[in-house]
């Protein structure tokens, strides 16, 4: 049985609801919960014990990340080397590494309760740095050009000899869990995050050879800054946390099971794919099926968005201060029209503010009209 849960929170979206959410499961089941100082303290009303992230990685039973792929990065970082799982809530825009949505949150608690999930292992990647402090990375390390410097010229050696040098304004060593980030973009493979391997790849590469390579974690792969490169920036997981010159190196040891992250087998990692990438062709009458519906609550921009295939189809905009909220306007595409997903962003809308405890006003037509047709909501 988990019996203490530490909580990572997105440093500025609400978060309120899943923190209540957790909280209040916690506390039927006698679980501690735990967040770190500068974050539990923004939160009004907030009861998690505020620790060290030492204190919490050690203490905690289960990690829950409450934001984007950002936060579930960190998340990741923090319990690095350790058996703790991370469970991963995207509170906002549809996020790729998170295992479910904030509608989803009290599901997800109950099949924890009941033990009906798996873990997964995680690889990250290890770096130091040229003045010698060591960095870890769960999507990718990148040498990236600095703007008015030459382009990122780089050697890539594997089992200490050459293979290849590229000429790129970037080159990008990326976990499997990060081939659908940076590497994507610069047009290398998509990779299970079961498959025990490196990507390196470049971006917008000024060489003729421009394609990617795959090496077994087993190997010994380094990074040589050749005499032609401009000055670079190093990115850890998108972070600029150093640079390079010319005669640097950068061996990069993969960690693999570096950290754990808990999955409910809802949606595949293909599935998950799919859906952010927006993969197309053969796959476009899935991606278009009302079923894989999500609603997320756009913070941000104060409204409720019902995507499909990652793209947001439908939103229902708000405005809310404390205790209160008013549901001013619903829209759904032409194209999509006639597939229930206005009365999926009423439903969502409608819970959230429940299990929230704020009052509902309904300013706009469609729902005023939904809780005519369903007073239970």
């Amino acid at each position: 049985m988990v019996e203490v849960v530490g909580l990572v929170l997105h440093p500025r979206r609400d978060c309120g609801s899943a923190i209540e959410a957790i909280t209040g499961w916690a506390e039927a089941r006698g679980v501690a919960v735990l967040g770190l100082p500068d974050e539990v303290s923004r939160i009004s009303g907030c009861t998690a014990e505020a620790v060290t992230a030492d204190e919490m990685v050690k203490r905690a039973g289960l990690l829950v990340s409450l934001g984007g792929d950002g936060t579930m990065l960190r998340t990741m970082r923090l319990a690095e080397g350790h058996d703790t799982p991370v469970l991963g809530v995207n509170v906002g825009r549809l996020g790729f590494l998170a295992e479910v949505d904030l509608a989803g949150l009290g599901e997800a608690l109950s099949a924890i309760d009941e033990h009906r999930y798996t873990v997964e292992s995680r690889t990250a990647v290890r770096t130091v740095l040229p003045g010698g402090r060591e960095v870890a990375a769960f999507n990718d390390v990148a040498l990236v050009r600095v703007p008015g410097h030459g382009l990122a010229a780089v050697g890539i050696r594997v089992e200490g000899r050459g293979f290849v040098s590229y000429a790129a304004d970037a080159v990008i060593v990326s976990t499997p869990t990060g081939s659908t980030a940076y590497s994507f973009s610069a047009g290398g493979p998509i990779v299970s995050p079961n498959v025990q391997a490196l990507i390196v790849s470049a971006a917008a590469a000024h060489s003729s050879f421009n394609r990617s390579l795959v090496v077994d974690t087993s190997e010994q792969l380094a990074l040589d800054v050749l005499p032609t490169s401009g000055r670079l920036a190093i990115e850890v997981d998108g972070i600029i946390e150093g640079h390079a010159e010319a005669g640097d190196c950068l061996e990069i040891r993969p960690v693999p099971e570096a950290a754990r992250v808990v999955r409910f087998g809802t949606t595949s990692f293909y599935e998950r794919a799919r859906r952010k990438l927006r993969v197309e062709g053969s796959a476009q009458a899935v991606a278009h099926d009302p079923a894989d519906a999500v609603v997320v609550d756009n913070f941000e921009q104060q409204r409720y968005e019902v995507l499909l295939g990652g793209e947001a189809v439908g939103t229902l905009t708000y405005t809310r201060d404390a205790g209160h909220i008013d549901l001013t306007d619903t829209e759904v595409d032409q194209a999509f029209s006639g597939r229930g997903l206005a009365g999926r962003l009423a439903a969502a809308a409608l819970a959230d503010a429940r299990a929230r405890g704020i009052t509902i006003k309904a300013t706009c037509p469609y729902v005023r009209g939904y809780l005519e047709r369903h007073p239970e909501s």
